[in-house]
């Protein structure tokens, strides 16, 4: 196995890993940990839940050009991560856990997509 071959596959596992912790967070914290007292909880993890959820049938397939897509997408997701932290001593450590899932999934999905592509243009025979 090439060394290509082993940074997009451990980048992969750490992506759909984060990817599937970030949603079990969004679930766990308002829903069931720290529920919204003013608004019903279920819409509020809806709006943090479904963009993200919209990404599963393209981390599932392992589409290079859908992770850099949902690189973008995350950069909204770190700006409340660190409000989050920052902000309300209530939601300091669920800030932190939240900043963190959101680096490290930003970081292996914008290498993967780069690693995955650069595999598939040395897959390609040559014409």
């Amino acid at each position: 196995m090439s060394t290509l071959q082993t940074k997009v596959r451990l980048t992969r596992f750490l992506t759909v890993s984060c990817y599937a912790g970030l949603l079990i967070l969004f679930t766990a914290w308002y829903v069931f940990i720290h529920p919204v007292g003013t608004a019903n909880p279920w819409v509020i993890w809806l709006i943090h839940f479904l963009p993200l959820a919209c990404f599963f049938p393209s981390i599932k397939s392992g589409n290079p050009r859908s992770h850099a897509w949902l690189c973008f997408m995350l950069l909204l997701y770190f700006n409340e991560a660190v409000l989050a932290a920052a902000t309300n001593p209530e939601t300091r450590v669920f800030g932190l856990i939240y900043a963190l899932l959101v680096v490290v999934l930003f970081t292996a999905a914008m290498m993967y997509a780069r690693w995955a592509s650069q595999l598939a243009r040395q897959n390609l025979p040559a014409q």
